[in-house]
């Protein structure tokens, strides 16, 4: 009992305890120790209930009392926090009651001797049923049902443990990581939630975190691979192939922002990048060579081109595990940095967490036991599976070994001038399935390793470069990824538009996971390929070198996505092919790809305020439409259109040779169209014009759009060209400036001023000086007026 008093009330045994729990020493992003507010028995299944905050709850239910009041698992770093929260005991069950959620586990009955046909098919468990509901009585959700089945795994006997969920048929549910499957509702479909690089839509990430309609969510915390049913035949159910308990975390709110702080508070807020992350990222599978990768920054000022981040992609090494850099191909990587930083450019370098047998540290690893193990405690060298063979994991559940692999990063690499890590492989490529952690079996530990190993980099950076803003380029993600400072992407997805079309509704499950900043590689990875055009091509290949001549709408195809990637969070161009910048397209297809980018830019005032808003709240800005407009049935299962802040809605196109689509404007507001500034009335579909240079785009009425003059990267200060006020309602937007390249922000708040539309007067003001210095009113642009 750890020295707390127990006491028993109507025949169940509970504790009272502190809130209070201290952070695991040296390592954030581990869990923190527990102690529940009550634990209940009932007949021998015991419930702790665990307050965090008003409107979040943590439930866990075992057999054993040390299982059921353990702390939480990894990537949960809150405290606990029973302010507000009471208890009471009465015949009904023991009522947990606080501002923002009453939970009520009910009272059980003393079981009763079993009849001739409960003795054959015998429950294993006593039964639990727990209720929750907002403070007026509203119900959310009820658990009413949970499961501890044995079984062995990986030669380790455990369970198969999970929990069933009562539902409504109008219940829409969101999130759980990534999964290309070209669906955003996840009703009525079974999740089976793993990382997996190998998923046939493309590669599928766990955020164990779901997010309903109905204002509550729940995390599930079990990082073993765990199967998710939303809404299917009357139930919800989670079930984890590795656990001695039931854990999860129920978070209530009014609105959907509300729950993604309540994640935020659990897992770790989401920081704010460096500004250069918001602009043009370049990168390609691979630049060979020194020459080749300045000739590209160079070619992007020469063209006049705004461009930000130059990314060093894979095999710049001499061996896979070596941690250095082939200078008879890169000569002297920091004159190249430095002549990068000369035009406003930072640089990105791949950094992969594979050590080959021949490497110079791969001995030194393997003495130690930092390498991922099989069942007779030898290294896991390559796959069995996509012809690789070559490489073993780096063991990052070692904390040891994640300080070593920090180490070498600085002193190898970030030392020649890099400015940040691309963490590639992050699932981990080498599946845990049947291996071993320093932690425990990967079986046990499946979706984890994202968390830790990103942790490596974010905490070493955090200790030997405190004034430099981290980023790391992430490939999968876990928990609590978020607070680590990544930027996520899709993987590595095929070049075709049915990739293209299946990114739009990942995305948003990604963000409606609580992982803010996701997109994906503009035109695809994999090297071209794709079905002949069925319609006219509408992009001229002629010039383009960035695929076969016979794939003659690729071009076509990456001026859309470029359209679409230009409204997410982030915007990288990568790809296996001969050239990826934008003049590699053809004749034709750069000036579209020049505008969009300009675009881009000339917005970022307006992006850079929402990664600063992100950072205080938690809550997405790439944001599927259930979140903004919860009383819209029509756009519960909508997933190829999303809102892009609080002003925008974006349509992709995704069909070859489409000139217009279907666009459904949402109720409640009027919108404009942005390259029209048409108005029009909410709650309609309309057919919305896309020629070949447009994407489908809208302003929402009552928004304040600043727009920025040109800058060739975001190391240039950028005053604004305008600020453009789309009437209809009041309206507010904060203005956020900083550096864009140090944490002062987390000190000094960066500079910001509020913006206020009185739609009645037709008045916009501030409440201070504009973080550029400018004079508010010869910025003012008021459309149709």
């Amino acid at each position: 009992m750890r020295g707390k008093a127990r006491a028993t009330v109507s025949g169940r045994h509970w504790r009272w305890a502190c809130a209070a729990s201290a952070l695991l020493a040296g390592f954030s992003p581990l869990a923190v120790s527990a102690d529940p507010i009550a634990t209940v028995d009932r007949n021998g299944a015991l419930v702790s209930v665990e307050p965090y905050a008003p409107g979040i709850v943590r439930v866990t239910i075992a057999t054993d009392r040390a299982e059921s009041e353990g702390k939480p698992g990894y990537g949960l770093i809150a405290k606990s926090n029973a302010s507000g929260w009471s208890h009471r005991a009465d015949a009904t069950g023991d009522v947990f009651a606080s501002p923002g959620m009453t939970v009520t586990v009910a009272a059980q009955p003393w079981p009763k001797p079993p009849n001739q046909m409960e003795r054959y098919f015998a429950p294993s468990l006593p039964p639990v049923s727990i209720s929750f509901a907002r403070p007026d009585g509203e119900p959310l959700t009820r658990m009413n049902g949970w499961e501890k089945a044995p079984h062995t795994v990986s030669d380790e006997k455990t369970f198969r443990v999970g929990a069933s969920f009562s539902d409504t048929p109008d219940t829409h549910y969101y999130g759980l990581g990534q999964y290309q499957d070209g669906v955003l509702d996840l009703r009525g479909r079974t999740i089976d939630c793993r990382h997996d690089y190998d998923r046939p839509g493309g590669e599928s990430v766990c955020v164990p975190f779901m997010v309903t309609d109905k204002g509550y969510a729940i995390l599930w915390d079990n990082p073993s691979a765990t199967t998710v049913s939303p809404g299917l035949l009357n139930a919800t159910k989670f079930a984890s192939n590795v656990g001695e308990r039931v854990s999860f975390f129920v978070i209530a709110g009014k609105t959907t922002d509300e729950l993604y702080a309540g994640y935020a508070r659990l897992t770790g807020a989401t920081p704010l990048p460096p500004k250069a992350a918001f602009g043009l990222i370049q990168s390609k599978a691979r630049y060979e060579t020194q020459g080749q990768l300045t000739e590209i920054a160079d070619g992007y000022r020469k063209r006049g081109l705004p461009l930000d981040i130059m990314v060093l992609d894979w095999f710049y090494w001499t061996r896979m595990g070596q941690l250095d850099i082939d200078r008879t191909a890169f000569p002297d990587p920091a004159g190249m940095n430095a002549h990068l930083e000369s035009m406003g450019m930072q640089s990105i370098i791949s950094i992969w967490p594979r050590f080959e047998r021949e490497s110079r540290y791969f001995d030194t690893l393997a003495a130690k036991g930092w390498l991922m193990k099989d069942k007779d405690g030898n290294p896991v060298d390559g796959l069995p599976i996509r012809s690789d063979r070559a490489g073993a994991l780096i063991d990052s559940t070692n904390p040891q070994a994640r300080a070593w692999f920090w180490d070498k990063i600085r002193d190898n690499i970030f030392a020649q001038g890099f400015d940040y890590a691309w963490l590639d492989e992050t699932e981990p490529d080498l599946v845990p399935e049947g291996h071993f952690f320093s932690i425990g079996s990967g079986d046990r530990y499946r979706n984890v390793y994202p968390l830790l190993h990103t942790s490596s980099v974010a905490e070493g950076s955090a200790r030997d470069r405190p004034d430099k803003r981290n980023l790391i380029l992430c490939r999968a993600a876990y928990l609590g990824t978020q607070a680590n400072g990544c930027l996520f992407w899709s993987s590595d997805v095929q070049s075709n538009w049915e990739a293209l079309r299946r990114q739009v509704p990942a995305g948003l499950g990604m963000t409606a996971s609580g992982i803010a900043y996701w997109s994906s590689d503009t035109g695809g990875w994999q090297w071209p390929n794709g079905p002949e055009a069925r319609a006219p091509v509408l992009v001229d290949p002629a010039g383009a070198t960035a695929m076969a001549p016979s794939y003659r709408d690729y071009p076509e195809l990456f001026v859309r996505w470029f359209q679409y990637n230009a409204f997410t969070p982030t915007l990288r161009i990568h790809g296996q092919r001969p050239g990826t910048a934008l003049w590699d397209y053809g004749t034709a297809a750069e000036p579209i790809l020049a505008n969009i980018l300009r675009l881009r830019y000339a917005l970022m005032p307006y992006l850079y305020a929402l990664g600063r808003q992100t950072s205080q709240t938690g809550a997405p800005f790439m944001r599927a439409l259930f979140m903004d407009f919860p009383n819209d049935p029509a756009v519960k299962d909508l997933g190829d259109e999303y809102m892009f802040g609080p002003a925008f809605l974006v349509a992709p196109v995704t069909e070859q040779g489409q000139t217009s689509r279907r666009v459904y404007l949402p109720g409640g507001t009027d919108w404009y169209d942005w390259w029209t500034d048409k108005r029009y009335t909410g709650g309609q579909w309309i057919e919305a014009a896309a020629p070949i240079d447009h994407i489908p785009l809208f302003v929402r009425a009552g928004s304040i759009v600043p727009m920025g003059v040109q800058v060739p990267s975001t190391a240039t200060a950028q005053n604004l060209e305008s600020i453009r006020v789309y009437p209809g309602r009041d309206a507010s937007f904060t203005l956020y400036d900083d550096d864009g390249t140090t944490n002062a922000w987390r000190k000094t708040g960066g500079r910001s001023a509020t913006l206020h539309w009185n739609d009645a007067t037709r008045q916009l003001t501030a409440n201070g000086r504009l973080p550029t210095g400018q004079t508010l009113a010869p910025l003012v642009k008021i459309i149709g007026r």
